[in-house]
């Protein structure tokens, strides 16, 4: 196995011309899944991909290491199913709003009330049902949450929509609330979220239970409340597309 990982690409930020250059996770993951090399590989779903690369690019060198074992479980997470794209968006919407500056939480609340709903049409649940994890993190932006709802309720989205423009714009905009938040250690939390998303999505192809993500313990307060003093975080690297 040590002789195996002596050849394996290296993990960096953005795209890589060949296997010698380095590779980010999801050129890792065409490598390790037999694939034409790619950071867009058929493999994996493309909304979980625009995730890991996301995460990829915009965790700090000396921690993008711990990505690499997350990189086989990616593999075959496909699917045309709209609750991979539901439930993608949801997870990152709820990580991201508790800790996000006060102005992307109305964006973040928008997003998880587009995404309940959605898994709500697609699963014949009725209207308005959020789940406790949803309902936990509007219950963090208690003001944000109020808005967002008076806004969605004048507001209804075409499942084409949702997977075109909101759950991209909802995995992209939490990225961007992790990487900026204020609290000591975005890139476990981005960590965790990749983690938590890649589970969601083994549950709804394999039928499997997802794994639990690692605890973060206690929520940070998000920035604009009464927690100060923590430095910014560095600007969150632009998706690729």
């Amino acid at each position: 196995m040590d002789n195996f990982l002596d050849h394996m690409p290296v993990l960096s930020r953005g795209r890589h011309r060949n296997p010698k250059r380095g590779a980010c996770f999801m050129e890792l993951a065409s490598y390790l899944a037999g694939e034409r090399w790619s950071d867009h590989p058929a493999c994996t779903h493309p909304l979980l991909a625009a995730l890991a690369r996301l995460v990829n690019d915009n965790t700090a060198d000396d921690n993008r290491g711990k990505l690499i074992g997350l990189v086989p479980s990616i593999i075959g997470l496909s699917g045309d199913d709209l609750r991979l794209d539901a439930r993608i968006a949801l997870r990152c919407a709820t990580t991201a709003l508790p800790v996000s500056a006060a102005e992307r939480q109305l964006a973040l609340a928008v997003s998880v009330l587009a995404a309940e709903e959605m898994l709500c049409r697609l699963d014949g649940g009725p209207a308005g049902r959020l789940s406790e994890r949803s309902r936990w993190a509007m219950a963090q932006v208690p003001h944000a949450a109020e808005q967002a709802r008076r806004f969605s309720k004048a507001a209804r989205i075409t499942e084409k929509g949702f997977r075109r423009y909101a759950a991209p714009n909802a995995v992209q905009l939490s990225v961007v609330g992790i990487v900026q938040a204020c609290i000591p250690d975005p890139d476990a939390l981005l960590r965790e979220l990749l983690t938590a998303a890649i589970a969601d999505c083994a549950e709804l192809v394999h039928g499997r239970t997802p794994a639990r993500a690692p605890a973060t313990g206690q929520v940070p307060a998000a920035r604009g409340s009464s927690v100060t003093g923590e430095a910014p975080a560095p600007a969150p690297r632009p998706a690729r597309t």
